[in-house]
């Protein structure tokens, strides 16, 4: 399966989606954030579940469901016919997004070569020596 590009691979990210891709990652580097979403990409799933599958308390996958729903991750929808149970999925369009701006963000086309003003020349001049400090290198005196 391939994955589809944004057209734009050569534009660097806008700035204020850096500080977006930013936070996605520190909420996406919970592994069990991740472990939940794995389970997710099989579908809708009741919390029920995501506690079978993952095998931790429901408190503990009730928390990180609210983190990823709050960041616009997930979507949850109660049964009608019982509100106890509640089901999650991806969503789709948050997804697709989060790939694009990873995407933009570190794709290969972007890179170039060094600056011309990059380097010992143009960043930092030779330090003048003084008399002293030439006596002092080579061992000898100027004096």
């Amino acid at each position: 399966m391939t994955t589809r590009r944004p057209n734009s691979t050569t534009t660097a990210p806008t700035e204020p989606s850096l500080p977006c891709l930013a936070e996605a990652f520190r909420l996406l580097a919970d592994p069990t954030r991740l472990r939940i979403l794995e389970c997710l990409m099989g579908g809708l799933q009741c919390n029920c579940n995501i506690k079978e599958m993952l095998g931790l308390p429901m408190n503990l996958i009730s928390h990180h469901l609210k983190i990823l729903k709050e960041a616009g991750f997930l979507r949850a929808e109660r049964d009608p016919s019982d509100a106890r149970w509640i089901y999650y999925e991806i969503e789709p369009e948050a997804l697709a997004s989060l790939r694009d701006a990873l995407w933009a963000a570190f794709d290969p086309g972007r890179l170039k070569p060094r600056g011309e003003k990059c380097g010992p020349p143009a960043c930092c001049p030779p330090a003048k020596r003084t008399k002293k400090s030439r006596a002092d290198s080579s061992g000898r005196s100027t004096r």
